[in-house]
């Protein structure tokens, strides 16, 4: 079920074909998208649209993902942002520095539609704080690559 105003997500990829397949799912779901590949670029996008969730790659030419991630969560206008780390990295222990940089889930590539769209509606839908209290230092399960 879709809010009345569509949600904005942020995608942060510099892997274009991956940028083009995360906009497309998300505009035919009915989300509004903003698109960067640079990491600089994502921080200003995200302190002058706030979006109600960020797309992060990890792996970006310049400033890599979680250090774009570390500085959104220590400015008070984007701390609060949903951030879901979204990388072909995916080695448990990347999942771990994505989450102690201040991502709230991890999803490793490849992604299935359906996988995308279950990792993002609890962000969109339920109040973060509600999930951050839950699990304060875990990811949610279907977050966590099988296999």
């Amino acid at each position: 079920m879709m809010a009345p105003h569509p949600k904005r997500i942020l995608i942060v990829e510099d892997n274009k074909i991956d940028l083009r397949l995360l906009r497309d799912v998300l505009v035919v779901h009915g989300y509004e998208t903003l698109q960067t590949d640079d990491g600089l670029d994502a921080i200003n996008l995200a302190l002058a649209n706030r979006p109600d969730l960020i797309l992060m790659d990890i792996r970006l030419p310049h400033l890599s993902g979680l250090e774009v991630t570390r500085r959104l969560r220590d400015d008070d206008r984007s701390k609060e942002i949903p951030i879901i780390a979204v990388t072909a990295l995916a080695m448990e222990w990347h999942e771990r520095e994505a989450l102690n940089s201040g991502c709230d889930a991890y999803l490793s590539k490849p992604i299935t539609i359906l996988r995308l769209l279950d990792a993002i509606e609890p962000f969109l839908f339920c109040p973060l704080v509600l999930y951050r209290a839950a699990r304060p230092s875990s990811p949610l399960p279907i977050h966590r690559r099988a296999g």
